[in-house]
């Protein structure tokens, strides 16, 4: 089985890659990654996804555009790497394998979107609205790498705290579109919130979903 975990930050996709590598899948982290393509930038040693979320920093700081455009064209690189590694060897020689992708992996172009959709079964592992909040909450408190892409604007008067609360969730609510548009299953946060909710058991509900006996 070949898997491609989608949806924002924060969401779960590394934990259950994590999980999903215990039971044997081989684990390709996207950021992981991207952070070492940005190694000099970035500096050594230290959590990966720190590092990045500090480098890219928030959209409102100085040189915020330039670090994002250069952020998506290593996530595109890392991204067509592995597709061509899907593509040119045969699932028996990989084994199962899950791609934990960024939350901004919908930015990358279709083409090459399509070509991970051939060679993968996309899962999005989606949150309920009322989570957003909470989501947003801890970007500004642990901020990740999260691409804005224009959704950020500053009103007159408006904190940078304040507009951060305001565009979230549009941004959320924007990326939700583009996420279950590339996805080829969804796998709420009821259903893998369940107590006891095991690997085994996410794999059974993807194969269930996606129609394999």
């Amino acid at each position: 089985m070949r898997l491609t975990l989608i949806g924002m930050s924060g969401t779960g996709k590394s934990q259950w890659s994590a999980r999903l590598e215990e039971a044997g899948f081989t684990h390709y982290s996207c950021d992981r990654r991207i952070a070492a393509a940005l190694e000099s930038e970035l500096g050594g040693g230290g959590d990966h996804m720190f590092q990045l979320g500090e480098w890219l920093g928030f959209p409102f700081e100085a040189g915020y555009d330039e670090r994002e455009a250069v952020y998506l064209a290593h996530e595109h690189d890392v991204v067509a790497e592995l597709v061509d590694l899907l593509e040119h060897a045969p699932e028996a020689t990989t084994g199962n394998v899950v791609i934990d992708t960024t939350g901004s992996v919908v930015y990358l172009e279709p083409a090459l979107l399509e070509r991970l959709r051939r060679c993968t079964t996309i899962v999005y592992l989606s949150v309920p609205h009322e989570h957003h909040a909470q989501l947003c909450r801890h970007y500004i408190e642990n901020p990740r790498p999260v691409l804005w892409r224009d959704a950020f604007l500053l009103r007159s008067g408006e904190s940078r705290d304040e507009a951060l609360a305001r565009c979230y969730p549009a941004l959320l609510a924007s990326r939700q579109r583009l996420y279950e548009e590339l996805a080829d299953i969804t796998i709420t946060t009821d259903e893998r919130s369940i107590p006891g909710f095991a690997p085994e058991d996410l794999l059974a509900l993807i194969r269930a979903k996606s129609g394999e006996r």
